[in-house]
């Protein structure tokens, strides 16, 4: 046969065969995913914005760019409702929830990993389950045990903010503990023995030689519980009444709950506003969050 018959490569192989082009290919994709990710994560955000500049109160008529931006809907959230009562609510519920949580989940945790008890593996397994099923069907149960625990204990009932802590440490814990647990696990337990070998109680190998090594991870399930408490609406609308303990989400839903006097512009400037204390928290702390979740990934 003779080489005019050989079929030739197409434009389009000859132009993926060079190595340069192909780089140039690939670059392109990575920087059209970037983009189109980028724009997903952002719109919403400057959707956000636009809401809470624009002097409308409805949706239709917000634009990416508001067309004369106003400060009115920041002036009504800070000078007509009680942004900084339902703040204070969300800060306070969602700092005691999350410092008391990452106290309960390690020592749970530790005890799971360093002893051996009956019913162990039972308990593991139980705590692995629960998370299967979804929290909705929990809410009737938790209604009518903050409401009998409320019976005797007043302020970790029903209406009370303490009793949104006691609810959020429970789903807080099993969560977290086998994440925490996994972290013991990485730790040799020569450590263990060497302060038994010089008498340490099991307290004082606990809190000196184990607790700085698992102090990353205690420091990112502390702020995931914060940030996790801190935008919940389903929990507290279910167990708060009062208007003086509602928490920021329930105070925001007011200005939306009206289909026919709805004030989008109020309710974004308020969303806004309350967002800034979660995002100055994980700038502030971001090293952590990445720390304590890589820092037990070796063992040894």
């Amino acid at each position: 046969m003779s080489d005019s018959h050989v079929a030739q490569p197409g434009a389009w192989q000859q132009f993926w065969q060079s190595k340069r082009n192909r780089r140039r290919v690939t670059l392109t994709v990575k920087f059209l995913f970037a983009a189109v990710t980028l724009a997903i994560t952002l719109l919403p955000i400057l959707f956000t914005l636009s809401s809470a500049f624009n002097g409308g109160g409805s949706l239709s008529a917000t634009r990416l760019l508001p067309a004369k931006p106003t400060m009115e809907n920041f002036r009504v959230i800070l000078v007509e409702n009680d942004f900084w009562l339902w703040l204070r609510n969300s800060a306070t519920v969602s700092s005691i929830a999350a410092v008391l949580s990452g106290f309960l989940t390690m020592l749970t945790a530790y005890s799971f990993s360093r002893f051996r008890f009956h019913g162990r593996e039972h308990l593991l397994l139980m705590i692995l389950i629960v998370q299967v099923f979804p929290s909705l069907l929990a809410m009737i149960a938790l209604f009518s045990l903050l409401q009998q625990i409320g019976q005797y204990v007043s302020f970790v009932g029903l209406n009370q903010l303490g009793g949104l802590i006691f609810l959020y440490l429970g789903g807080a814990i099993s969560i977290n503990v086998w994440l925490m647990k996994g972290f013991f696990d990485s730790i040799p337990r020569e450590i263990d023995e060497a302060g038994m070998v010089e008498g340490a109680t099991h307290w004082q190998i606990f809190w000196k030689l184990l607790f700085p090594l698992v102090r990353p991870i205690i420091l990112v399930i502390m702020i995931l519980t914060f940030f996790g408490t801190f935008g919940d609406w389903l929990l507290p609308r279910l167990m708060i009444q009062d208007a003086d303990k509602y928490t920021l989400m329930l105070g925001l839903q007011q200005f939306i709950v009206n289909d026919y006097g709805n004030n989008w512009g109020t309710f974004a400037a308020g969303a806004v506003l309350g967002a800034i204390p979660q995002v100055t928290v994980f700038i502030i702390l971001q090293e952590y969050i990445v720390g304590g979740l890589t820092a037990g990934s070796v063992k040894g």
